[in-house]
């Protein structure tokens, strides 16, 4: 490679939180600079951040040098992938690795918008203050500047699995039942923050069994007029009765109050309905931008969805996929129908890969999402929301006061996946882990390091850090309590996925 590099800044769509990172980026450029320099490499910046997908296009579509986007807090996959579909040059995503800026969550993003449209690319990463003190680190650097790819190894990835006759059995049957009847999906509103890796569309769907039914968040809006007063009064009583805990106008949420649950309970109930009405099986919730100046957040109501303790309950959970993430809704029904036919509780959980440390000799990821873990993960009972908290939304992301739906994961053994598009078929990644239990002080810290308000599962994936790093397509990934793991292996290649193995033979 002997042309000069262009350096890249891909952003959020929101104004306040590229400032907010404003220093962190501008010192990650600092030390990739450096880094670059010191390999005897001349870079130069392209100008701003890169806020919509026009702006990619516009800034990045003319660039034939090679390029580095730096992802060291929230971006939006588009404001890469527009900008290079389409081209072949060499592409690197290099991220820091940190719970407070978490870059490493938009390299995963950006890097599996990129692999669904067929777009090669590089990753990179480091948590060292000073990158080119990190020997890993520039050995991968220079190994991109001299062949314009990074090489990782693959040991902890297999195709195939053994699977018993009782699951495929079992397995075999769940298929049998979408086959049966094929599994609607209520979407509503299409993927959030231009995750387009997390959108399969009926071309995708349609063969595995699964149909989509789209209808616009302002049905929320429309309809939440018409939801009686005693319904959202019942519900509030139920969630309070079963043990939520609501933190109410604590620091930097006076303005969080009864009456802004109440607002998130009428969405939830909205949302019921239409799940009734259209007798869908599962859901995808675009939840942000959308509506986040007209209506609270969503993340009570999508909690309440995947419990089975909830108002107006049929003593089911309602699979709800934040984001309308596709990448995770898929996973998750098709988990919870094989939880159900194994005897096991039915709550599979939606999380960020957030970040990571080592603890009690293994790599213990930090999974927190925003959006929609529910109660039986704080609790192991499913008649309860005992364990459930909820804290008011950051008021810099969410101006619309609105609570969270939080708590602490339980240890146990876990069951985690994931559906991706790669090369234009659906893939599924599957794999067995652990939740682990911290210590009071170290999870206060990882907790207090990344978002306190959020939902946290401190989970050991059962691969390296590296092997998620360097090959997992996607930031969300859906994990359950229990061993479905040659069950689910067996039901996606049923369904006609391609399946990966992420983890030791």
């Amino acid at each position: 490679m002997t042309s000069r590099i262009a350096i890249f800044w891909p952003g959020d769509y929101r104004a306040k939180p590229n400032e907010q990172a404003l220093p962190h980026m501008a010192g990650a450029t600092a030390q990739l600079e450096k880094a670059l320099a010191k390999l005897g490499r001349a870079s130069y910046r392209i100008d701003g951040y890169l806020t919509k997908p026009h702006e990619a296009i516009e800034k990045l579509g003319p660039v034939d040098d090679p390029l580095i986007g730096v992802y060291v807090h929230w971006v939006y996959g588009p404001h890469t992938t527009d900008g290079v579909v389409g081209k072949d040059t060499p592409l690197l995503l290099a991220s820091n690795f940190s719970g407070t800026w978490p870059g490493l969550v938009g390299l995963l993003n950006s890097g599996a918008c990129l692999e669904s449209v067929g777009r090669r690319f590089s990753r990179v990463w480091t948590e060292a203050e000073d990158w080119t003190k990190d020997a890993a680190y520039m050995a991968r650097l220079d190994e991109w500047c001299s062949t314009g790819r990074i090489a990782y190894p693959e040991d902890e990835i297999r195709y195939h699995a053994a699977i018993s006759p009782e699951a495929a059995a079992l397995a075999g049957d769940v298929a049998s039942d979408i086959r049966h009847r094929r599994v609607l999906a209520l979407m509503l509103g299409d993927t959030s923050m231009g995750m387009i890796n997390g959108y399969f569309g009926p071309r995708l769907l349609n063969p595995i069994g699964f149909t989509e039914h789209k209808v616009d968040q302002a049905w929320i809006v429309e309809r939440g007029r018409a939801i009686d007063a005693k319904r959202i009064d019942d519900a509030y009583a139920f969630v309070k009765g079963k043990g939520v805990v609501f933190h109410y106008g604590e620091k930097g949420a006076k303005d969080f109050d009864e009456a802004a649950t109440k607002e998130q309970l009428r969405d939830y109930l909205v949302v019921l309905d239409l799940m009734d009405e259209f007798k869908a099986d599962c859901l995808g919730w675009q939840y942000q931008l959308g509506l986040i100046g007209l209506r609270p957040p969503s993340d009570f109501a999508e909690g309440l969805f995947n419990s089975t303790c909830r108002p107006e309950s049929n003593n089911d959970t309602i699979v709800d996929s934040t984001e309308a993430d596709q990448g995770n809704l898929v996973p998750m029904e098709l988990m919870k129908r094989l939880l159900k036919a194994k005897g096991l509780h039915q709550a599979v959980f939606f999380h960020d890969i957030r970040w990571g440390g080592e603890h009690a000799g293994r790599f213990v990821w930090v999974l927190l999402n925003s959006g929609s873990s529910g109660a039986y993960a704080f609790s192991h009972d499913p008649n309860t929301l005992k364990g459930v908290h909820s804290y008011r939304q950051p008021a810099g992301y969410f101006p619309v006061p609105g609570g969270t739906f939080s708590g602490v994961s339980l240890p146990g053994q876990v069951t985690w996946s994931r559906a991706y598009i790669k090369g234009g078929d659906l893939w599924m990644d599957v794999g067995r882990g652990a939740v682990a239990e911290l210590p009071e002080a170290k999870r206060e810290a990882w907790w207090k390091g990344t978002t306190r308000e959020w939902p946290l599962m401190a989970t050991d994936l059962g691969i390296s850090r590296d092997t998620l790093m360097a090959h997992y397509f996607s930031n969300h990934v859906a994990v359950a309590y229990g061993d479905i793991f040659e069950e689910m292996v067996a039901l996606s290649q049923e369904l006609g996925f391609k399946v990966r193995i992420l983890g030791g033979a």
